[in-house]
């Protein structure tokens, strides 16, 4: 079984009406909900108000796949917290940062850069699948439409990333890696941009599909208690290990 947590900064379910009916129960439960339709799945939800923000070393040393979805309150979630989950990560617990969690503070540390994007409200994307072999692509068509989604657009300042996924292209004109995978450590990170949330994003068949597949591949496959050190070896203990 895959032990997944989905952290939600849970705000704008709380102060905007629209965003309330959209997401009754928050976005981190909407998410949960369609995972849990997966056998092979076991779903917690915690958020930004939680002791600790729900991310405890207990929660997070029984989590194999986070999913963080924020938007205004990054700087809310202590530094502690943010280099407690980048550890955890290192150690292979697998990352799934959504839409402008891009800017959450675990992603800006483990990508070192400032993670800064071009954006604008309200556009049609089309989700182009530029790497259909790869397991996250699974079940995924050539391309799908979201009538409705916040415009992030190039430069996108982050490392060059290990897989381009999903490439989304937007009325305006603009492009955006859209969905991309890193390694960091022993941990797996997956990007996803679309979830904007005044818009039913969480709903469509395809990005919940990616989400689910994600979750799989992000699962740890050699996670660790700690993380090592380095080692350093002299030339000649070098030789004398291998009997040279």
């Amino acid at each position: 079984m895959i032990k997944v947590t989905v952290w939600n900064e849970y705000y704008h379910e709380k102060v905007d009406e629209n965003v309330a009916k959209l997401y009754p129960c928050g976005i981190h439960n909407a998410i949960a909900e369609f995972l849990r339709q997966d056998d092979e799945v076991i779903v917690r939800t915690v958020s930004l108000d939680n002791p600790e923000c729900g991310l405890s070393e207990d929660v997070l040393d029984d989590t194999d796949v986070l999913i963080w979805w924020s938007h205004l309150l990054h700087d809310k979630v202590p530094d502690e917290i943010a280099q407690r989950v980048k550890t955890h990560v290192l150690k292979g617990m697998g990352f799934i940062p959504l839409h402008s969690s891009h800017f959450c503070k675990p992603f800006i540390a483990l990508m070192g850069t400032a993670c800064t994007l071009r954006w604008r409200d309200d556009d049609r994307e089309r989700v182009w699948c530029v790497d259909p072999g790869h397991p996250i692509a699974n079940g995924i068509p050539e391309y799908f439409e979201l009538e409705r989604e916040e415009m992030y657009g190039e430069h996108f300042d982050i490392p060059a990333p290990d897989e381009l996924i999903f490439l989304g292209w937007f009325k305006g004109g603009e492009v955006f890696r859209s969905g991309c995978t890193f390694k960091r450590g022993y941990g797996k990170i997956f990007y996803f941009q679309p979830g904007h949330e005044e818009y039913p994003t969480y709903y469509n068949e395809y990005v919940q599909k990616i989400i689910k597949n994600a979750v799989h591949w992000a699962a740890p496959q050699n996670r660790r208690k700690t993380i090592e050190a380095p080692r350093a070896i002299s030339p000649e203990a070098d030789l004398e290990k291998n009997n040279l």
